[in-house]
């Protein structure tokens, strides 16, 4: 895939990053205590990996406000915690390599990015970054996805691009944005419940270089 595409933008959490699970089941569980709700080793790993699409429908189907669930969640995240529990994917060097624009598109927010960027010394592999919000939007939407295209300069100027996440929604954003799509498989389709589409389906990056 190299010089095939313009620019490359790419999601963090569980495309480059993952964070080991005891840091989640930590969370999930003080979490649990404020909103009275007892989330199973099942339900956390859906939430958290985001395993069936729309997080805030999924809580809306357990019965859970998804304003109280964010609000209580944000609450019980430690950003240096976190970052020291985060890890990187062995396959993610290669963004480090890339020649072309790159471009960082996360649903993480600021406050957790900005310490795992440090942490891991990943910071100068982005040239643009964007932590969605819901003024932003949220991917499949493709607006955040524009405004760091802008950034980058290769917005509306028919640059060919590429964006790479784990996600269904980050495919979904490609796609809604006219670019092409990359799913990497973290999880597995089993775990997962379900297969995600994309221009590129891998389970590792190692497979497109």
């Amino acid at each position: 895939m190299d010089g095939e595409y313009d620019f490359w933008l790419l999601d963090l959490d569980g495309t480059l990053v993952d964070v080991e699970w005891s840091y989640t089941r930590d969370v999930f569980d003080r979490v649990g205590e404020r909103l009275e709700y007892e989330f199973t080793d099942r339900e956390a790993d859906i939430l958290w990996s985001g395993l069936t699409g729309s997080r805030d429908r999924q809580l809306r189907e357990w019965g859970i406000d998804p304003d109280e669930f964010w609000t209580a969640f944000h609450d019980e995240e430690d950003p240096m915690v976190r970052a020291e529990q985060t890890y990187l994917h062995d396959d993610a060097g290669f963004v480090a390599d890339l020649e072309e624009p790159v471009g960082l598109v996360t649903h993480c927010q600021e406050f957790l990015c900005e310490p795992v960027l440090d942490r891991l010394g990943i910071r100068d592999w982005f040239d643009a970054r964007l932590c969605c919000t819901p003024e932003t939007g949220w991917k499949p939407d493709p607006n955040p996805v524009y405004r760091v295209m802008d950034e980058l300069g290769v917005g509306e100027n028919g640059h060919a691009g590429v964006l790479a996440g784990d996600g269904a929604s980050d495919v979904g954003a490609a796609w809604n944005a006219g670019l092409d799509a990359i799913h990497v498989e973290r999880v597995g389709h089993e775990r997962r419940g379900r297969c995600v589409r994309g221009d590129y389906r891998v389970e590792s990056f190692d497979e497109l270089f």
